[in-house]
Order: structure tokens, then C-alpha cells, then sequence
């Protein structure tokens, strides 16, 4: 696994998504390979991956539970499917109450299903089983948004799945090395603060640039 910090810090989203594609560079070409954004962020970086590999991409909808006295700290995460994944520490730390969890989690649940209709517009979602899925995200912090993925990607059995991100904190790249079959982080910087400390450039992405980055790919292989 791969921890260059003196890569750091990336100019933007699409150069990161470039030096992971060179850590990936064996799988260019493989016709079982599929490439999987955790939507916003990680689209334009899985794009890029997605281009070098010669792969498809997709996106796979999370969405992190967010305290709600600090919404960046994450106590779990939801995914598609009614996958759901706690930090344990975070909760026990933290203490939010049970009626405080169940309205995050409903509030997010609306999204999560909002966005996978605005993003998919009617088309199924891509064939998992017996596939190496490469899926991408623009940082790990503790993880939980990911281990919410990984957990959605099982119950579609495929034959490997690959964590792909450039940039995560120790504790989060731990967390995930147990549950994924492969981690590539190329940076695991101490201490981590946030995942947009590492980017010179962390705006925000919005759904018009999701969008346009699906179909440019989806263009490429009907091409």
C-alpha cells in the first residue's frame, strides 16, 4: 500500500485520480474491471481512473451520518439497499441522542434515494457479480462512509474488491484494509486534520459535473 506523503498536496481531484491510476495500472484493460465513485467528490477522480484503466464507471451512493452538533464528524453511514454502518467510538464519545440518530439517518435516507434517482435517471444499476470493482473516493477520515460501500459491494458478490483513494488517516486506512480486499492510499499523512487539507484545490463538486462526467465516460465506451 503505497504512502508517498511528499506527493502532498495535490493540485486538484483529476491529478490525484491520475497518480492513482499509475498504482493501478495492471488492471488497464481487463474486461471484469468496474470502476465505482462514491458520489460527489470521488467522481472526477474515478473518471480519470476510469479513462487509464480503460473501465467503466459508476457511482455508488453513500452518505455519511453527521453529528448533529458537528456534521463533519461522522457517527456511520448509509448506502443503498438499507445498508447502515456506526462508528461505535464516535457514538460512545459523542453520545447524540436515539431520536438525534433517527433523524439524521431518516434525513440522509431521503437524499441518498433523491440522488440515486437523479444520477441513475432510470437506468439499472451495473452488474457486481464476478466483477473486480475498483471503488473511489476522494479521502477516507474514519472510514465509515466506505465500510458502508464495501458492505453494499458484498451482497452483490464480486470476485475482488479495491479500495481506491489518495489520501486517508491512519486509523481510516486500518479500518478499511480489514473489510476490502485491497487498499490503494497513496498518502498517510500525520497529523490528518481533514481530507480537503491535502487538495490545493477541494471545491465542491456539483451534480452538473457529476453528470457530464458519467456520460463523457459512457460516451467513450460506445465510441
Amino acid at each position: 500500500m503505497p504512502k508517498r506523503a511528499g506527493i502532498l498536496p495535490f493540485e486538484n481531484r483529476r491529478q490525484a485520480g491520475q497518480a492513482l491510476a499509475a498504482e493501478l495500472a495492471r488492471y488497464a484493460g481487463r474486461k471484469d474491471v468496474l470502476v465505482l465513485a462514491l458520489p460527489r467528490g470521488g467522481v472526477p477522480i474515478a473518471f480519470e481512473l476510469a479513462e487509464a484503466l480503460r473501465a467503466p464507471l459508476d457511482v455508488l451512493l453513500v452518505r455519511k451520518l453527521g453529528l448533529p452538533s458537528q456534521s463533519e464528524l461522522a457517527f456511520g453511514a448509509i448506502a443503498m439497499g438499507g445498508v447502515c454502518v456506526f462508528d461505535q467510538e464516535i457514538l460512545d464519545h459523542y453520545r447524540p441522542t436515539p431520536e438525534e440518530i433517527a433523524e439524521v439517518t431518516a434525513r440522509e435516507t431521503e437524499l441518498l434515494e433523491r440522488r440515486e434517482r437523479a444520477y441513475r435517471a432510470g437506468t439499472p444499476p451495473p452488474v457486481i457479480a464476478n466483477r473486480v470493482v475498483i471503488v473511489v473516493d476522494d479521502g477516507l477520515a474514519t472510514g465509515s462512509t466506505m465500510r458502508a460501500a464495501i458492505a453494499t459491494l458484498k451482497f452483490g458478490q464480486p470476485t475482488r474488491v479495491i479500495v481506491a483513494t489518495p489520501v486517508a488517516s491512519v486509523e481510516g486506512a486500518a479500518a478499511i484494509s480489514t473489510e476490502a480486499d485491497e487498499l490503494v492510499c497513496l498518502a498517510q499523512p500525520q497529523p490528518f486534520r481533514s481530507v480537503g487539507s491535502w487538495y490545493r484545490d477541494f471545491g465542491q463538486v456539483s451534480d452538473r459535473e457529476v453528470h457530464e462526467l458519467l456520460a463523457a465516460s459512457a460516451h467513450r465506451r460506445v465510441a
